[in-house]
This record gives C-alpha cells, structure tokens and sequence, in this order.
C-alpha cells in the first residue's frame, strides 16, 4: 500500500498542514509564500533574492514573480542598496507588516494546534527529525 511509504506519509501530512495554513492565510487575502517572504524580511531585511528564494522555499524566478505582486498590492517596496547598487533590498509596508503579523497569528495557532494534538516530547522529536531531513537531501 502506498501508505506505509514514509515519503507518502510526509507527503500526506505536508499536504494537510500546508492547506489548513493556506486557507487561514487566504481569509487575509494572502498566499502563504507571500506570508513566508514577510516573515523573512521582517526578520532581516537585508537578503538578496537568491538567498530568500531559499529561505521561502521557492525557486528564483518564482520569487521575483511573487515579489513583482506584493509591490504592486503595497506589501512590500523594493530599495536598491547603498552598499551595491546591482542588489535591491525589500521592505515591508505598513500594510505588509499588518499582513504578516495577521497570518504570524493563524500560524501560531495552527502550531498550537499541531503540539496539543502530538505533545510537546513528540513535537520537538518531529522538528529535530524534520530539520535533519531537510538538511541531508536523500
């Protein structure tokens, strides 16, 4: 059966935890890779493209699409750096900030939700597991 794949089972649970935080995330008019970028240049806003398309999980040229949309819905401006004028930094916006701390709420939620259902043991044994798979590609 194919249930007794790990892979398949990975899969199954991404897919289920990935939808339940799309569709909070949606209900604030955001996609959850928008929602990651927000995150991720609240935390620093000095990244270059490459390096945030890895931290959100997208591919680069997936970003820069993504990216085109936010600043034309006012989430985010793009700045070019002072430092190198062939790099360009994002910022949040006011309305980008209201966004992403909306959906960082729903995400909380859905983690606390994801913990009262496996326990705390399990949930850390679960984030070490997963952080180790995504660290050595199989």
């Amino acid at each position: 059966m194919i249930e007794s794949y790990l892979a398949y089972s990975l899969s199954a649970a991404h897919k289920s935890v990935n939808q339940s935080l799309a569709n909070r995330a949606k209900a604030h008019g955001i996609q959850i890779e928008a929602w990651r970028v927000l995150e991720a240049l609240d935390a620093d806003e000095k990244l270059t493209m490459g390096y945030l398309a890895t931290i959100v999980l997208m591919n680069p040229s997936a970003l820069s699409k993504l990216v085109d949309r936010m600043v034309s819905d006012g989430l985010v401006h793009r700045q070019i750096a002072q430092e190198d004028q062939r790099q360009v930094h994002l910022h949040l916006t006011a309305l980008g900030q209201k966004r992403m701390l909306q959906v960082r709420e729903k995400a909380i939620e859905l983690d606390q939700s994801i913990r009262k259902i496996l326990g705390e043991d399990k949930t850390a044994a679960l984030q070490d597991m997963l952080a180790t798979l995504a660290q050595h590609r199989a």
